[in-house]
């Protein structure tokens, strides 16, 4: 194996490189548990090293959970949706999930040969808290998803246990999230460099409603030659300067990403919301190869189904269709981070058969960087423009983001997706917004039978 100098300097996230990554801002952690009530635990195993022995090692994975509303996701579930961009690759749980359009257990991601060992754990752990169920209450399918980490991992040895995923679950909590080599990522490779988890959140300003929005991955896919960092060619550099190291060829690899929201969504909402993650993913490098899985779950946390009620309805605050954009725009800004983050806080790692996967150069990255700051010095950084906060329920006719104005239409005048405006003026049974309704006309006399002036009997013109 070639040997490229490793850079000994601390790991950073994406952001602390100075690079461009978008118009939003992030929240206070940049996490996915900037979004209230979502909570993010690891279990990482790091076991042995040298030649693979099937069943004893080298060990190189773990297990990530994503717990929605605290925890408590069966008793009180929240809609949710997904995203197929390319499916060779798994989410158990999905199928079920797109059908209802609820979650409602724990979503958790690990290594392919794992799927079903952590879905076994996390059904145990939910009827230990949860007896009812497949009795008093439904069965659950819990939500698994993988990705392939043989490239540095005994994968064929299902190393991962009960106790790992009990012990994500029961670690799982709000504030920053270990990116990089933890949990389900510790054995990913992104870019033929080393990959993993990483997160990161948009805050919406309050014209255009105020919502939060995170972004988990497990980033586990791509080629070197194909990496984009901010939008820079950084991997056609690095790819010269690491053309003699060996690299993973038998495997894309894959990536899970999970979306969490405040903004009050539906399911159907929150599938296009999760198609608008291929478009981050795709600005890092990926072209969804044949034997890539590039599949997203997302949920919002506005709106609790109960399990349990007396009533035949419930009630939902659904934002409009036409107010989505922003959270398109903040989604892609906010995956693009995410992977871009796993990367440049993972550090390398050597596993089965001594397979080597190099940690992200930051220091080239930085080089690259400077050499386009002039370009980004030349662009005129627009003021924030000072706007009065608006009700999350009624939103501003105007979608602003400092002074760059994204429709200045109200609602009434814009088209639908089918092209036709709406109406701009008023029902005939319904009063003007620009003028007073007019008095209600006495009724016309009746005219006495045989008049030969007047409407016909019973008539009004």
């Amino acid at each position: 194996m070639v040997h490229i100098p490793e850079e000994t300097g601390p790991r950073v996230r994406a952001r602390e490189l100075g690079l461009p990554l978008g118009r939003f801002k992030p929240g206070k952690f940049n996490a996915i548990t900037d979004v209230e009530g979502v909570l993010v635990g690891h279990s990482t195993i790091i076991k042995g090293e040298g030649p693979l022995r099937p069943g004893h090692g080298p060990v190189r994975t773990g297990v990530t959970a994503i717990m929605p509303n605290n925890g408590n996701i069966f008793m009180e579930r929240m809609n949710g949706g997904g995203f197929v961009l390319n499916g060779a690759g798994e989410v158990s749980g999905m199928t079920q999930l797109m059908e209802w359009g609820l979650i409602e257990t724990p979503i958790l991601l690990t290594n392919t040969m794992a799927v079903g060992a952590v879905s076994d754990g996390v059904a145990r752990h939910q009827v230990e808290r949860y007896p009812g169920i497949g009795d008093e209450h439904d069965v659950i399918i819990p939500v698994v998803g993988e990705c392939d980490d043989s490239w540095l991992n005994d994968i064929s040895g299902r190393h991962v246990r009960e106790e790992h995923v009990y012990e994500a679950i029961l670690s799982a909590k709000t504030g920053p999230v270990a990116e990089g080599n933890v949990g389900g990522g510790t054995g990913m490779v992104t870019c033929d460099f080393k990959g993993g988890i990483g997160t990161s959140s948009r805050k919406l300003p309050e014209v255009l409603g105020g919502y939060t929005l995170g972004v988990l991955v497990m980033s586990n896919f791509g080629k070197m030659h194909n990496l984009r960092v901010g939008g820079l060619p950084v991997g056609e550099v690095l790819a010269e300067k690491f053309k003699d190291t060996p690299k993973r060829g038998h495997t894309y690899g894959s990536i899970i990403a999970v979306v969490a929201t405040d903004a009050p969504l539906l399911s159907h909402q929150i599938n296009r919301l999760c198609k608008r993650v291929a478009l981050g993913i795709g600005r890092v490098g990926s072209y969804a190869a044949h034997g890539s899985g590039e599949i997203v779950v997302g949920f919002s946390t506005a709106n609790i189904i109960p399990r349990r009620t007396q009533k035949m309805v419930y009630k939902l605050k659904i934002l409009l269709d036409q107010r989505l954009d922003p959270l398109y725009e903040a989604v892609m800004e906010a995956t693009e981070e995410a992977i871009l983050n796993a990367m440049c806080m993972a550090t390398s790692m050597t596993g089965v058969n001594g397979n080597h996967s190099p940690a992200l150069p930051l220091d080239e990255v930085r080089r690259a960087l400077d050499a386009f700051k002039p370009i980004f010095a030349s662009v005129k950084k627009r003021p924030q423009q000072s706007s009065a906060p608006v009700s999350r329920e009624r939103p501003s006719n105007e979608d602003r983001e400092g002074e760059v104005t994204v429709s200045s239409a109200r609602p009434t005048q814009v088209r639908g997706a089918e092209g036709i405006p709406f109406p701009t003026r008023p029902a005939p049974d319904e009063p003007s917004e620009e003028a007073p309704a007019e008095a209600p006309r006495e009724a016309p006399e009746t005219p006495s039978e045989g008049s030969s002036s007047g409407s016909p009997s019973g008539s009004d013109t």
